[in-house]
């Protein structure tokens, strides 16, 4: 098999971490790796297998000869750099905000609409972490009867705010244990024993951005208007890991026991779902794994042909590093580098 030279932008950070360790444990066939993050990181050292590394500052000249590129230092960076690693014949996996709702470029969950890769000019976008694992759980459902309306609530880890907000929960847990007076910076409020109901900015009619885009998101990769996804978005203190509430009105009718042998036969997930013997889905479970966890498969009693599913995923994972190196995967075995 051909190797490729990969670039990945945003090499020292909590998903670059992660998109590296994906690599080597998928044996991605690469040759020649371009670890890049800001100037700051510039010329420390990177262990890659048996290799090692220097990391190079981001700049528009070093994605010449890259095959691939994996974005994840923010939306800036890709909104200045994506194009220019374009225009060298670069293409573009990019975990930012910056281009998922751009009409020409592919917002992709490999699991649900791969299809969708043919039609990228050499910029793909990663989704959101928390669209990701839902939109892998509800496809399966969605293709056996349309999906009309979502209602979701997300309990997601600090992990996806980066490493700054995983030390800052360690070392205010620390703080809150030995009586000591504790001072957010990476958030508004302590998160340590606390649920902050505030995820990315507040936009409009009193939503934060992070639930609009699971609207926008889910409506994209499912290529339907029809779907309303109705969010509220809730960081809590749990290193890694997304939890999410999820209600589904659907236009037919979809018991508990059909959901569950639908989505045990799908790809990417795992259904836990044994409450006898209290089996469901934890964050505790889902960290460091590669599947969507699926449990607490239940009817609505309160609305016609409704039902609630618990869904947990690693963040990190499926809901960034490991999407965007199946993308990657999927580009390579379709033949659409």
């Amino acid at each position: 098999m051909k190797g490729y030279t990969v670039a990945v932008v945003g090499a020292t950070g909590a998903v670059g971490q992660e998109i590296l360790a994906i690599l080597r444990e998928r044996d991605f066939p690469l040759t020649n790796l371009v670890p890049l993050a800001s100037k700051r990181s510039a010329g420390k050292k990177l262990t890659f297998g048996d290799r090692e590394y220097t990391i190079r500052e981001s700049l528009p000249s070093e994605f010449a000869g890259v095959d691939i590129a994996f974005f994840s230092a923010g939306t800036t960076v890709s909104k200045n750099l994506a194009p220019e690693a374009v225009k060298r014949g670069c293409t573009v996996i990019d975990n930012s905000n910056a281009f998922r709702m751009d009409p020409g470029t592919p917002l992709v969950v490999p699991e649900v609409n791969p299809h969708h890769l043919r039609e990228h000019r050499g910029l793909i976008a990663n989704p959101n972490c928390s669209t990701i694992q839902m939109v892998v759980a509800l496809k399966p459902l969605h293709d056996y009867t349309p999906i009309k309306r979502v209602v979701v609530s997300t309990y997601q880890a600090v992990s996806g705010t980066g490493l700054e907000a995983i030390r800052e929960l360690r070392e205010q847990t620390a703080d809150i244990l030995a009586d000591k007076e504790v001072t957010p910076a990476v958030y508004p409020y302590q998160i340590a024993f606390n649920a902050l109901p505030h995820i990315d900015v507040f936009a409009k009619m009193g939503y934060t951005l992070e639930e609009l885009k699971m609207d926008q998101e889910t409506k994209k990769i499912f290529a339907s208007d029809e779907i309303a996804v109705n969010a509220t978005a809730v960081r809590i203190p749990v290193f890694r890991s997304h939890s999410e509430a999820v209600l589904i009105e659907t236009e037919g009718k979809l018991t508990p026991e059909k959901a569950r042998e639908i989505l045990s036969q799908a790809p990417g997930i795992q259904v836990v779902d044994e409450l006898d013997k209290l089996q469901y889905p934890l964050p505790t479970m889902a960290a460091g794994q590669d599947k969507v966890y699926v449990g607490r498969i239940r009817e609505d009693f309160t609305r016609e042909n409704g039902l609630n599913l618990w869904i947990v995923a690693d963040n990190l994972r499926k809901g960034a590093a490991l999407n965007a190196v199946q993308i990657a995967e999927r580009l390579l075995a379709d033949n659409l580098l």
